[in-house]
């Protein structure tokens, strides 16, 4: 009798200010992977613990309060210590999330968008368009030709009554360098409506491998059906399935399983 594998490990990677990295937890465990919450400082310490991982997750947040910018100092930490370990993860096929506040530090590291040669910023996540903090639900529009292995079995959903997200954020605003044009292929997900400002509706990015996918709403925070807005009067056939939010974490999950059977 053949020995099943073991389940994907996945790493969180939580620091002070870190709000959402139970969640990022859960969503990791009930999409089938073994997950581990380990503190920025400790991975600093040994960045080779990243070896260990076949996914890694920057949750959402307020990272060391955002002291400066959104993000800035756990990038800062992360580029300093991490960086390396990072891209290697990603060149050994590591799927990497980063959520919100996780978002801002892939961006920040560079990770994202990963479509250039140098270390010029591309992108930017800045203030939203009304200049306050938002809370809210979204429709997300899913882009059916992407290669992001993280939504992949989000094409599923197509109804815009279905495929909702919550977010909350500050700066949450997706800008481009002057000149920059972002590939269509490298935008996993749109809102339906512009709820901050950002170029082209843009709510979520991955880089050109598909592996690292950075988002603004908050898949981790849908992953039960009476989560959703209008839980109640959605088709029972629908809710008898994963939430669009757990399917970004079983697809990504989902994704390794297949490539270790493929070796």
């Amino acid at each position: 009798m053949t020995t099943p594998p073991n389940p994907p490990r996945a790493l969180v990677i939580r620091t002070a200010g870190t709000n959402s990295d139970a969640e990022l937890v859960r969503a990791f465990s009930m999409a089938g992977a073994t997950p581990h919450s380990i503190h920025l400082d400790a991975l600093c310490e040994d960045p080779t613990l990243l070896q260990s991982y076949d996914l890694i997750g920057f949750p959402g947040g307020f990272s060391y309060g955002d002291d400066i910018a959104s993000g800035r100092i756990k990038a800062m930490h992360a580029r300093k210590h991490l960086l390396p370990e990072l891209k290697a993860a990603v060149a050994r096929g590591v799927p990497i999330i980063g959520i919100c506040n996780g978002f801002q530090v892939l961006v920040q590291l560079g990770l994202l968008p990963g479509d250039t040669d140098d270390n010029e910023p591309t992108i930017a996540l800045a203030q939203n368009e009304q200049g306050h903090f938002i809370d809210d639900w979204s429709v997300m529009e899913v882009n059916q030709s992407t290669n992001c292995v993280w939504t992949q079995e989000l094409k599923s959903f197509t109804d815009p009554e279905v495929c909702r997200f919550p977010h909350a954020h500050a700066e949450g605003r997706l800008v481009l360098k002057d000149n920059y044009e972002i590939n269509p292929n490298l935008v996993p997900l749109r809102y339906a409506q512009n709820i901050n400002g950002s170029h082209d509706r843009i709510a979520a990015i991955c880089d050109p491998t598909g592996l690292v996918f950075g988002l603004m709403p908050h898949p981790e925070r849908m992953l039960d059906w009476n989560r959703h807005p209008f839980a109640t009067r959605l088709d029972p056939k629908t809710k008898s399935g994963p939430t669009p939010g757990l399917s970004i974490f079983t697809s990504a999950v989902n994704a390794v399983k297949n490539q270790e059977a493929a070796v």
